[in-house]
């Protein structure tokens, strides 16, 4: 395991130089500042006592590609903790280049006890809703088929998304459309400071070339609604430094669950910004680690 001279965070803390560098880029969408805070902390390849295969085809598309992460000591059907990136609509991938900060949450996966899945999706404005839970939908269905074969245990399924990511994922849970089975197929699920009720959402670009330029559907398209009638157990999660409209989005659909008396466990993590919140995962930092392990050890 290769790791800087950068102090390791204490499990469960952020150090005061972190957030104050947290801090210092304030609530906006800035990853290449935020990896700079976090390379130091997160390991590179190879990674001890992990399997991981890259690259695997769940669909036709050329981004129809997932990554699995196995303990090399897998005994008996594990858990499975299925990702999906973020990247306001039209970019974002679970592994590009150098970019390995998705990783990270594989190795958490892997190493407390379950399979990881780190899946890729098809882009806007080429593929416009519903492409993202569709995608989300076929990345399922793949890990229900085939997760065996690497340990998984089919019928405890926990997906997470975060941002456009977590927004694809509530979709998906949410309109059983998008339920090929007749069933979700997850035993969880994890929204990560995502976008859930669209009719309030001040549209630019990105939006209107996922969701369309009429904006009248928005709300139709949203997965709020759904999320306050399905019984899939649900965890949602963001931070005090999101984007106002972010930030927003997560209070909103938290206060309407509690309202609608919609069991969900929800934190909101001190000092965390919109990157930095998934970015931490497996750096030390296990505050939002430790709540979704919690969230699904209590429903496994």
């Amino acid at each position: 395991m290769s790791r800087s001279a950068a102090a390791k965070p204490e499990s469960g803390t952020m150090p005061p130089e972190i957030a104050a560098k947290i801090r210092s880029i304030g609530p906006v969408i800035d990853p290449p500042a935020t990896a700079a805070i976090y390379a130091p902390l997160h390991e590179r390849e190879p990674y001890p006592d992990v399997t991981v295969t890259r690259d695997i085809a769940y669909g036709g598309d050329g981004r129809h590609v997932l990554d699995v992460f196995a303990p090399e000591s897998a005994i008996g059907p594990r858990p499975v903790f299925i990702f999906v990136h973020g990247g306001g609509y039209t970019g974002g991938h679970k592994r590009e280049g150098d970019n390995f900060f998705y990783d990270n949450i594989m190795l958490w996966a892997a190493r407390n006890g379950m399979v990881g899945v780190n899946a890729t999706y098809r882009l806007a404005p080429t593929h416009a809703w519903p492409a993202g839970a569709e995608d989300v939908g076929a990345a399922v269905q793949w890990a229900i088929r085939n997760i065996a074969k690497f340990g998984g245990d089919p019928k405890r399924i926990f997906l997470a998304g975060h941002s456009a990511g977590g927004t694809h994922v509530a979709s998906y849970a949410a309109m059983p459309q998008f339920h090929p089975g007749g069933g979700s197929g997850l035993a969880g699920l994890i929204l990560i400071s995502g976008n859930y009720d669209l009719s309030i959402v001040e549209a630019d670009e990105r939006y209107a070339s996922y969701f369309g330029t009429d904006q009248s559907k928005y709300a139709e398209r949203s997965p709020a609604a759904g999320l306050l009638k399905t019984d899939i157990p649900l965890m949602a999660a963001y931070g005090e430094h999101e984007p106002p409209f972010l930030y927003e989005q997560s209070e909103e659909l938290i206060a309407a669950l509690k309202k609608a008396g919609r069991p969900v466990h929800a934190i909101r993590l001190p000092n965390h910004s919109h990157i930095s919140i998934t970015y931490s995962i497996n750096s030390g930092d296990t505050e939002l680690s430790d709540a979704m392990l919690e969230f699904i050890k209590a429903n496994i």
